[in-house]
Order: C-alpha cells, then sequence, then structure tokens
C-alpha cells in the first residue's frame, strides 16, 4: 500500500513542480531515467520473489542512474555515443523484469480463478 501512495506522491509532484531539462543536459536524465526504471522493475521481481532488499534496492538505484549518466558523459566528451549501451543493456533488463512480472501476474490470477472456481464448485453441491 505504501508504494502505490508513493507512486502516486510522485506522479502528482512530476504534474505539478514543472522542471525543464535543457537540451544538453536530456541523453544524461534519459538513461538514468531508464536505470532508474530497471531498478524499480528489479525491486518488485524481488518483492514477488520475496528476496526483496531495501539496501539492495537503494544502492542499485542510485549506483545505476549514476552509470548510465557518467557513460553518457564521458561519452560526450570522447565523441562516442556510451550512452547507447547504457539504453541496450537497461532497456533489455527492464523488458526481462516487465516478461518476468506479467508471467507471475498471470500465474497469480490463474491461482485466483482456479480457487474461485473450486469455492463455487463447493457452494453449489
Amino acid at each position: 500500500m505504501i508504494q502505490v501512495i508513493a507512486l502516486l506522491i510522485g506522479i502528482a509532484a512530476g504534474i505539478w513542480l514543472p522542471y525543464n531539462i535543457s537540451s544538453a543536459n536530456s541523453p544524461y536524465v534519459a538513461v538514468a531515467i531508464l536505470a532508474g526504471l530497471d531498478s524499480i522493475f528489479g525491486g518488485f521481481v524481488a518483492s514477488m520473489n520475496h528476496r526483496f532488499k531495501l539496501k539492495i534496492f537503494v544502492t542499485g538505484l542510485f549506483c545505476n542512474a549514476v552509470l548510465a549518466a557518467g557513460l553518457a558523459y564521458i561519452g560526450k566528451l570522447i565523441g562516442v555515443d556510451l550512452f547507447l549501451a547504457a539504453i541496450v543493456a537497461f532497456g533489455t533488463r527492464l523488458f526481462q523484469n516487465f516478461a518476468i512480472l506479467r508471467r507471475m501476474g498471470l500465474e497469480k490470477l490463474e491461482e485466483f480463478v482456479a480457487k474461485t472456481r473450486k469455492k463455487e464448485d463447493v457452494e453449489t453441491t
């Protein structure tokens, strides 16, 4: 429940507290956001598997974001689009974590439907 409230607060803050990012900084922010999303989805997967640890989540969230933004910055300095490496790596992991969550959600839904049908069968007999 706390996660849902925090998500709603974050969305509301993003909507009502406008912040403009310059086009020069947008690649850094974009890869940092992608890295953050990867960590968030990874945290959901760990939570569903009952392996979530807050210290690992928080350190992973910030370290991944800093690493991704750092790659983009270094790449810009040397004239190579290193941010693409971060986009590919974090994008791949993001889709993998989402696929795991989708499968787990479908399994839970199937279990719920099976339990509901069993209850209906028992009540009708």
